[in-house]
């Protein structure tokens, strides 16, 4: 039995790549493996960006905070909890102007929360406090960032990769759709090579 954190950040709805392998990855986990699957649907219902309420919130004791501060940091705890929780966490990105978008970037800024899921240990360096966990990262991009000319253009990958490392997840598999604006053909080729990625990840969770 596993629980499946599945969460996407997509725009595009129906369209979007990111959405549509992540998904298919996390109900694919929840078949082979048991277990549930737990939707965050960051572009459908988008987070706030995090405020003076969320960052003064929780510094303060909890009998300290202000209404305003309770609830900013109510939904930051919410989402602390649904990490925790997961056994697998399987994240969805399509590339915006380079990075990843707004909407999992406040995700991220939600969650990485000192003394909850970051320290720093005796010397003073980093360390993260949410371990044991397998995480998938789908990127998508229409371009080709994964090797070539525009690879030192990608600051989406090891962005996430470095997020995700810094609050102790880091026992990540990237699976990269790409190559998709170069006409149909381009883009039926790309679909398929992150089809065969996504049925190599499955196949081994079996």
């Amino acid at each position: 039995m596993s629980n499946i954190l599945l969460v996407t950040s997509s725009p595009r709805g129906a369209e979007s790549l990111s959405t549509r392998f992540a998904t298919e990855i996390a109900e694919g986990f929840k078949v082979r493996l048991g277990g549930t699957v737990l939707t965050r649907d960051l572009a459908a219902n988008p987070l706030p960006h995090i405020g003076q309420a969320y960052i003064q919130g929780r510094v303060a004791a909890p009998e300290a905070r202000t209404p305003e501060q309770l609830k900013a940091v109510g939904l930051a705890q919410e989402l602390v909890d649904e990490v925790k929780a997961a056994d697998v966490i399987v994240l969805g990105s399509g590339m915006i102007n380079f990075g990843l978008s707004s909407q999992l970037k406040a995700w991220f800024d939600h969650i990485t929360w000192p003394r909850v899921t970051f320290g720093y240990n005796e010397a003073g360096r980093p360390q993260g406090l949410l371990t044991g966990k397998k995480v998938y990262v789908v990127t998508a991009a229409g371009g080709v960032f994964s090797e070539g000319d525009w690879a030192a253009f990608d600051f989406q990958t090891g962005y996430l990769r470095h997020l995700l490392g810094f609050i102790g997840l880091t026992d990540i598999e990237i699976v990269r759709v790409e190559g998709t604006v170069f006409g149909p053909e381009a883009a039926k080729a790309a679909i398929a090579a992150t089809e065969a990625q996504v049925r190599s990840v499955l196949e081994k969770a079996a």
